[in-house]
């Protein structure tokens, strides 16, 4: 009977030992209960409709109409009558008398947008301001005294910090959701704009059709983040959800405020990342920065001395790691500011001090300029043949030569280099003719890379080019 109890006694310990880390782990998971209650009353859902179109006059129906049977008649008519579009989303409100923060897709090109509070009291909100760029929306009700949250100014977040959603996915109103930060500082380009301009905040909280507009918060119930996009190929959640910052929102709500629109620093340059052999070719040890491989030749770059080929490492005293660090850092700069950039240009580490203009809409294209010389039909140690640029062949640079034939196998064809691309600078050195084109090529060193670059359907592109 002793042995059994000592047998029993033994297993149980080890039991326990085992069984320990859970419960005491379990122990430390967070109860969001009073954080919910306490902050859902400023948390409101938003419908919104946009009117259909007018309804076609009856001459543009078909001309037989009249002798069709009722009920195609009757179907046809149907598809002539206007149709409402109808937006669903989620929102909160900044403060007591009635400005409330969403999604600027959740009210784009609607007529009519309704904020509902979680006691049923509903509101006809008039549109202060919208943000494309950055996907927000400022909104007025005709309230007091209304319940708020408060958006950090910090969000000081870090990988693995729990957060909470509340908003109407799917129309379930007031719905909470919890997960952790998955990652920060995510560049996600939207449909309608290839640069971003917000770092957004990865997480893994339930984040589905509906909660657009809605508050992230961290444990202390502040708003760290505007939750905007979700990457699913269903439609509904798959653990990756992406929010928008508070302290992007807070300056873009003060503009929108103050002017109904949002002014962005802008330098007029198109930028690109580098690999590790493009890095080496520019005088780096690891691939970094955001590399400028076109300038336009009237914007602030330009005017402050930048150029293609110089690889921006720092901006206004933070680090670019990578291309997409740019247009954020660029974008929050007050315009007319003058700021010091840390550049690389031919190897060396250079200082700058660069006036940021204001981001227009529609940044002007430089004009081009055609450029002629002979034709070399010979194939070169690169494996190209080219030609003069033509007017018709520029394809967006105003300079530079043409890819007639690309040798394959060769060292223009593992860089990528296409036929009908225009070659503009090679190792450092811009290219205005063939002329120009052969002088570099003779000089070039084997084993070595060389940055080269080209437009490709219409679009500059930085790579590394080696002679073997």
């Amino acid at each position: 009977m002793y042995k059994m109890t000592a047998k029993w006694a033994s297993l149980i310990a080890v039991v326990t030992l085992i069984l320990l880390p859970v419960t005491s782990f379990a122990a430390q998971l967070p109860d969001f209960t009073e954080l919910i209650e306490q902050h859902s009353p400023a948390v409101v859902k938003i419908t919104a409709v946009s009117k259909g179109a007018m309804a076609q006059a009856p001459q543009q129906l078909p001309p037989n109409m009249e002798g069709l049977p009722d009920i195609f008649r009757e179907l046809l008519e149907r598809r002539q009558m206007p149709r409402d579009r109808g937006s669903l989303g989620s929102g909160f409100i900044i403060s007591s008398d009635g400005y409330v923060l969403t999604n600027n897709h959740v009210i784009d090109q609607m007529d009519t947008i309704t904020v509902i509070l979680n006691d049923q009291r509903e509101y006809t909100a008039k549109l202060i301001g919208s943000d494309e760029r950055s996907d927000l929306a400022l909104l007025k009700v005709d309230a007091k005294n209304l319940p708020t949250l408060t958006l950090a100014k910090d969000e000081k977040l870090k990988v693995g910090q729990w957060v909470i959603a509340i908003g109407s996915p799917f129309g379930l109103d007031y719905s909470a959701s919890a997960g952790i930060v998955s990652a920060i500082g995510r560049s996600i380009p939207s449909a309608r704009n290839e640069s971003t301009y917000v770092p957004f905040i990865q997480t893994d909280v339930a984040i589905n059709p509906g909660n657009s507009g809605g508050p992230l918060f961290n444990m202390d119930g502040e708003v760290v983040g505007i939750n905007s996009q979700i990457y699913s190929p269903s439609g509904g959640s798959v653990g990756l959800s992406f929010a928008i910052p508070s302290s992007l929102a807070l300056d873009v709500v003060a503009q929108l405020k103050d002017k109904g629109r949002v002014d962005r620093g802008w330098l007029g340059v198109m930028i690109q990342d580098v690999d590790k052999n493009l890095a080496s070719s520019l005088g780096m040890d690891k691939p970094m920065g955001a590399l400028i491989s076109e300038v336009d030749g009237e914007g602030p770059a330009a005017k402050s001395g930048l150029k293609a080929g110089d690889l921006i490492i720092k901006f206004n005293g933070s680090d670019v790691h990578s291309s997409s660090d740019l247009p954020y850092l660029v974008g929050r700069t007050p315009p007319k500011s003058k700021v010091p950039v840390v550049i690389m240009r031919k190897g060396k580490e250079q200082n700058l001090n660069v006036t940021v203009g204001i981001l227009p809409v529609s940044p002007a294209e430089a004009a081009a300029r055609p450029a002629s010389g002979p034709i070399d039909n010979s194939v070169d140690v690169l494996g190209l043949v080219v030609s003069p640029l033509e007017q018709t062949q520029r394809g967006g640079a105003d300079s530079g030569v043409v890819v007639r034939e690309v040798k394959p196998g060769s060292p223009a064809a593992e860089t990528g280099i296409q036929v009908g691309d225009v070659i503009t600078q090679l190792a450092f050195s811009d290219i205005k003719s063939p002329g120009d084109y052969a002088k570099i090529v003779k000089k070039l060193p084997k084993n070595e890379p060389q940055a080269i670059r080209f437009y490709s359907q219409g679009r500059p592109v930085f790579r590394s080019i080696v002679i073997k």
